[in-house]
C-alpha cells in the first residue's frame, strides 16, 4: 500500500514519523513542502476531508511573521491561498495512504490500524 509523508525534512515530528515507518519496514515516499510545495488539488482534498483549521499551523514562525491582516484567517479560501504561498503553514506531517483518510501529525495508533493491518 503506498504511503506518502508530506512535510519538511528538518521538522522533528517528520523525523519521528519517518523513523516510525522505517522501524517497521514500511516503504513510503516523502514529499518535501519546502522544495516542491503542495499541489493545490491535494491541499483542497485535505481541506475537504479534515478542514482548514486542522491543517493551518498558527503556532509556527512562518505564521507569526505574516502581516496582521494575513493572520486573520476566517475561511478555507484564505487558508488555502496562504498555505499554497507559504507551505510551512501546513501542519506536518500529513500522511496519506490508500486505506485511510489523511492523518495530520504523529499518530502511530491510526497508522497501526490502517497501514499495518491492511498493508
Amino acid at each position: 500500500m503506498p504511503v506518502t509523508i508530506y512535510g519538511i525534512p528538518n521538522c522533528d515530528t517528520v523525523k519521528r514519523t519517518k523513523a516510525w515507518f522505517d522501524a517497521r519496514g514500511i516503504a513510503y515516499s516523502f514529499h518535501d513542502y519546502k522544495k516542491h510545495g503542495v499541489p493545490e488539488h491535494r491541499l483542497r482534498a485535505w481541506i475537504a476531508v479534515l478542514g482548514w483549521e486542522v491543517l493551518l499551523n498558527r503556532r509556527g514562525t512562518t505564521f507569526r511573521k505574516l502581516e496582521v491582516p494575513d493572520r486573520e484567517v476566517a475561511d478555507s479560501d484564505k487558508a488555502l491561498r496562504l498555505m499554497l504561498a507559504h507551505p510551512s503553514l501546513i501542519k506536518r506531517p500529513v500522511v496519506e495512504t490508500d486505506a485511510a483518510l489523511p492523518v495530520v501529525g504523529f499518530n502511530p495508533d491510526v497508522w497501526t490500524a490502517t497501514v499495518i493491518k491492511t498493508g
